[in-house]
């Protein structure tokens, strides 16, 4: 048997990269057309009795953005209750000054700041102040005691009790909320009797770096993480946005607290995957009305906040990372390349697959209101992902995964 020709290597790389394409397109829950996921739409329902809703920002070295983030939270027009607990994770700025302030100007009875506690061994810094939060809830509530049990490590866990709130509001000290966003999430979960509402919140999109690579990041996370599989209770496949997440109690109280996925980098998705396993109802959708602060000023922040979480998403291991760069390569590379090959199959398998790319690419372009210039150029961005990628294993092996305002969270590489 002879081995294959140029102009065959070409064409069943061809061949693959264009059937690739054609399942994300066709196969992968329509992961790209965002237009649908937008959950903007006015909250008609008039709820007979609106549950009870705290609202828990961690805040760690947050100064230039806490005062609009808390001001935004307490302009809710929320019909029922809802209260606000800062937890301030060990700030070393101004973060806590301010928040006192904003506290002082709303109204120290409508929020509450407290200190999360040294970082035990096993937990990640924000998961560690959000179960902080969720504790002094429950102390608040009277209950005499902020927990039902201990880690190995001594950290108290906290478990939500009957006197909580309804619902607990997760959302991040760099993200501003829309007036109805609160009233929003609670109909739809109320509505569609969900344990789990979130929203992916719309990055910025203003410098070079920001417009031409963040909304790539959005469109790799509904393909990691298609929201109408989320939605699907006979998939097991699970995702929810960091940055907004409203949590029914009691499917925080049955699947043993926070201190069930402590541990976590990637701590949304490990919330919505611990949820969904223990039979709860989990939705995800997309928001133009509720706006990150955070600005990357630089592609080497936004290769940062890449490769955070990147060989962690991959689990720690290096065969699949292997076949992440080879996937990512055949995918988003492959396609460019075939252009210039010599053979005219070749060449225009690469042309459907590149086209087929940019047509799924589009609509998030549209959803940042960007020029359609830029949904060609989605191999380019992806090149970068890859490399941030492999970066992010690096660093893990270095001890230095997971890394966040001066912690290294991820486990320590061997």
């Amino acid at each position: 048997m002879t081995s294959p020709t140029h102009p065959d290597i070409a064409n069943i790389t061809g061949i693959l990269t264009l059937a690739l394409w054609l399942h994300l397109f066709f196969g992968r829950g329509w992961f790209w057309r965002v237009g649908k996921l937008v959950g903007d739409g006015p909250a008609k329902e008039i709820l007979k009795q609106w549950p009870s809703v705290l609202a828990i920002v961690p805040a760690r070295n947050e100064a230039e953005t806490i005062g609009q983030v808390l001001t935004s939270l307490s302009e809710q027009d929320y019909p029922g209750e809802l209260s606000l607990t800062v937890v301030d994770d060990h700030s070393q700025d101004d973060t806590l000054g301010i928040a006192r302030q904003v506290s002082g100007a709303i109204g120290s009875g409508r929020m509450s700041i407290v200190s999360a506690p040294a970082l035990a061994a096993g937990w990640t810094g924000k998961l560690s102040a959000l179960n902080e939060g969720v504790s002094q809830a429950v102390v608040s509530q009277g209950t005499g005691s902020s927990a039902t049990g201990s880690d190995i490590s001594g950290r108290a866990a906290a478990s939500p009790s009957d006197h909580a709130p309804s619902f607990y509001w997760f959302t991040d000290a760099d993200v501003i909320h829309a007036p109805d966003t609160l009233r929003r999430l609670v109909v739809r979960a109320e509505r569609d009797k969900l344990d789990l509402a979130s929203l992916m919140v719309l990055l910025q999109a203003k410098t070079l770096p920001e417009r031409a690579l963040l909304p790539a990041f959005l469109y790799f996370f509904l393909m990691l993480y298609p929201p109408k599989w989320i939605a699907d209770e006979e998939l097991r496949t699970a995702g929810a946005a960091g940055g907004c997440i409203l949590l029914k109690r009691e499917a925080l109280r049955h699947i043993g607290g926070l201190a069930a996925i402590k541990g976590e980098v990637i701590d949304d998705c490990a919330l919505a995957k611990a949820v969904k396993a223990s039979g709860g109802t989990v939705w995800m959708g997309l928001t133009r009305k509720s706006t990150s602060l955070r600005a990357y000023k630089t592609f080497g922040e936004i290769r940062d906040l890449i490769a955070r979480t990147a060989f962690t998403q991959l689990r720690y291991s290096a065969l699949l990372l292997l076949g992440t760069l080879l996937g990512m390569s055949l995918t988003y590379i492959a396609p460019l390349i075939l252009l210039f090959a010599h053979d005219s199959t070749a060449r225009i398998l690469g042309f459907a697959s590149w086209l087929l790319m940019s047509l799924s690419f589009l609509p998030t372009v549209r959803f940042y209101r960007l020029s359609p210039f830029w949904a060609p150029f989605l191999p380019l961005a992806a090149l970068f992902y890859t490399y941030a990628t492999w970066l992010s294993a690096v660093r893990y092996w270095m001890g230095k995964g997971g890394e966040w305002k001066g912690r290294a969270q991820a486990p320590r590489g061997a």
